[in-house]
C-alpha cells in the first residue's frame, strides 16, 4: 500500500510539473561570464527570407538574462551578444539554459533543454573552424598586398586556390553533417548554407528527402517549393525548348541545336562579372568549337545598341539572342534565371549536363567532356 502511495505521488508530481509547462512560448535563460561592457542582449529570429531582431533584454549585475517568446513551430533563433552571434533552435514548451564567456576567443557556449540546439551547435563548430581558416588566409593576403602597396595578379593566383580549397573542404564537411542529420532542422539550415549554384543537385535530392518534414516551418517549405520549381531545368533533365529573337533579326530555337553540344550563356553588357568571364568563354570556344561545342549567348540587355557594342568589343563570335526584357523575358523565366552570369551546357540528346560552370571549372568540364566524346567517336 505504501509503495502504491509513493507511485501515485510521483505520478501526481509529474502531472503537476507537466501542467505548469508553458506550451504557448519557449523560455531561454542565460548566464554570461566576463561580460565586460556588455549591457544588452538581443534575440533574433530567422523567417523564410530574413533575420530580424524581435526582443532585447538587459544583462543583470550577475550576468543573467531571460527571454520568453512564442514559437508555434521549431525555428532558428539567435542571441546577439555584442558582435558575437549564438544560434539555437526552439519551439513552444522548450525551457533552455544558455551560458558562455565573452573572453572565450572560440565563442564556445553551453546549451541545454533543446536537442536540436545541440545539433546546430555542432554545425556551428564546423562553420567556425573553416571561417577561422579562411580568416587567417585573408589576413595573410591583405598583409602581403599592403606590403607591396597593391593587389597583384600573382598574389591572387596564390591565394585564390587556397580560398577555393577551404570552401571545398567546408562544403564536404557540411554535406557529411547534413547526411548524418537529414531530418533535423540543423541539417536543413546547414544545407542552405551551401552555394546553390554548385550544389543544386544535392539540394533537390535533399528537398525530396525532407518533403514530409518541417511542414509548419515556412523557411523549410519555401526551400522545398523552390527546389521543385527549378527541378525541370536542373542537371539530368531535358532542356525546355524556346524561340528567341537573334541579334541579326533571325529567330533562333534551341531545337536548332538538336544533336549538338550547346552552351546557353545568359549575360548582359552591363554585368561586370559577365564581361570579366567573357575572355575565358572566348578562349574555350576557340578550343572546343572544332570539337563540337556551340554557344548561344542570351542577353538580358534592354538596349540593343549596347548589347551589340558589347558583343563586338568582347569578340563573341557565336550566335546571340535576347528578349530585351532583363530578367522578365520568357526565356529567362523558363530557365529561372535570377542572377548572371549563368549558363547551361546541353548534350546532343538535349539533356542538361552542367550548370553555372565558369573559369577553371568550365575549362576542366569541357576538357573532360570533349576528350570523352572524341574517344567514343574513335571507338565507333
Amino acid at each position: 500500500m505504501k509503495r502504491n502511495l509513493i507511485l501515485y505521488s510521483v505520478i501526481l508530481l509529474s502531472v503537476f510539473v507537466f501542467s505548469c509547462k508553458d506550451n504557448s512560448a519557449f523560455k531561454i535563460s542565460g548566464t554570461i561570464t566576463n561580460p565586460g561592457s556588455l549591457k544588452k542582449i538581443y534575440l533574433l529570429e530567422a523567417d523564410s527570407t530574413q533575420i530580424s531582431v524581435i526582443d532585447s533584454a538587459n544583462l543583470s549585475e550577475q550576468g543573467k538574462f531571460q527571454f520568453k517568446h512564442a514559437a508555434p513551430y521549431a525555428n532558428l533563433f539567435k542571441l546577439r551578444l555584442g558582435g558575437t552571434i549564438f544560434d539555437f533552435i526552439a519551439k513552444n514548451g522548450d525551457d533552455i539554459d544558455f551560458s558562455t564567456s565573452l573572453t572565450d576567443k572560440t565563442s564556445a557556449y553551453q546549451i541545454t533543454g533543446s536537442a536540436e540546439s545541440d545539433k546546430i551547435k555542432e554545425f556551428n563548430k564546423i562553420n567556425n573552424f573553416y571561417a577561422e581558416k579562411s580568416g587567417k588566409i585573408s589576413e595573410e593576403y591583405q598583409n602581403k598586398a599592403k606590403a607591396i602597396g597593391k593587389e597583384s595578379d600573382s598574389l591572387i593566383s596564390i591565394y585564390k586556390p587556397l580560398f577555393m580549397n577551404i570552401m571545398s573542404d567546408y562544403s564536404a564537411a557540411v554535406m557529411k553533417f547534413v547526411d548524418q542529420n537529414k531530418h533535423s532542422l540543423a541539417g536543413f539550415y546547414a544545407m542552405t548554407s551551401l552555394d546553390p549554384a554548385k550544389y543544386e543537385q544535392q539540394m533537390i535530392a535533399y528537398a525530396d528527402a525532407i518533403k514530409d518534414d518541417f511542414k509548419d516551418n515556412p523557411a523549410a517549405q519555401r526551400f522545398t517549393k523552390q527546389m521543385n520549381v527549378i527541378r525541370p531545368v536542373s542537371i539530368g533533365h531535358q532542356a525546355p525548348d524556346f524561340s528567341i529573337d537573334g541579334i541579326d533579326g533571325s529567330t533562333i530555337k534551341l531545337s536548332d541545336y538538336k544533336g549538338k553540344y550547346v552552351m546557353l550563356d545568359f549575360w548582359a553588357s552591363w554585368c561586370a562579372p559577365c564581361r570579366a568571364e567573357n575572355p575565358n568563354v572566348v578562349k574555350q570556344y576557340a578550343i572546343y568549337n572544332k570539337l563540337g561545342l556551340n554557344i548561344l549567348g542570351i542577353s538580358l540587355d534592354q538596349d540593343k545598341a549596347k548589347w551589340q557594342e558589347a558583343v563586338n568589343a568582347d569578340k563573341l563570335t557565336w550566335k546571340h539572342g535576347s528578349d530585351l526584357k532583363n530578367f522578365e523575358g520568357p526565356t529567362e523565366k523558363l530557365y529561372h534565371i535570377e542572377a548572371i552570369p549563368s549558363n547551361f551546357i546541353i548534350d546532343p540528346q538535349g539533356v542538361i549536363i552542367a550548370k553555372n560552370v565558369t573559369g577553371a571549372d568550365l575549362e576542366e568540364f569541357l576538357n573532360k567532356t570533349f576528350n570523352k566524346s572524341q574517344q567514343i567517336v574513335k571507338i565507333k
